[in-house]
């Protein structure tokens, strides 16, 4: 298939960046290569969000890591979609899980993980982590592994 005909909107087109939470700006393409298990990473170094208390800016680096299946996020939508969250208050636990949920609805993917290192606030660093698996497969278990296994 040519990834050209797909029917990615944001894609090589002038951006505008949104100032709301915004999941629906997220984007797929077709894994070309569904049938290799590989990772696919992103780290957003400039993420921002509001304590939802205080309405104070939270800065933080994102990591997503994620072994695709059918469908992959698009890298452009994925990064409007990180930027929405600069006017969203959410604790920074939520914030990573609402990140990983979103992006299990959009793409399925056979496995994701996603953490969060936020900047010291008040003395004390907070690095939320959230992986899933798909269950009844392998990545269920391999999610629990790394779960489990975490090193901090």
């Amino acid at each position: 298939m040519d990834r050209k005909k797909e029917n990615l909107k944001l894609l090589g087109n002038d951006t505008h960046y949104l100032d709301q939470y915004a999941p629906e700006v997220l984007e797929t393409f077709e894994n070309m290569n569904k049938e290799n298990d590989y990772w696919v990473q992103f780290n957003c170094p400039e993420f921002t969000t509001l304590c939802p208390i205080t309405g104070q800016p939270d800065f933080a680096e994102i990591k997503i890591a994620y072994i695709p299946n059918e469908r992959m996020v698009e890298s452009k939508s994925l990064k409007l979609y990180l930027f929405s969250f600069r006017n969203h208050g959410d604790f920074h636990e939520d914030s990573v899980n609402v990140i990983m949920k979103d992006l299990i609805r959009l793409m399925q993917p056979k496995y994701i993980e996603v953490l969060g290192l936020f900047v010291p606030r008040g003395g004390i660093s907070i690095y939320p982590y959230a992986n899933y698996g798909q269950p009844g497969t392998k990545y269920e278990r391999m999610a629990e592994q790394r779960l489990m296994n975490r090193q901090l």
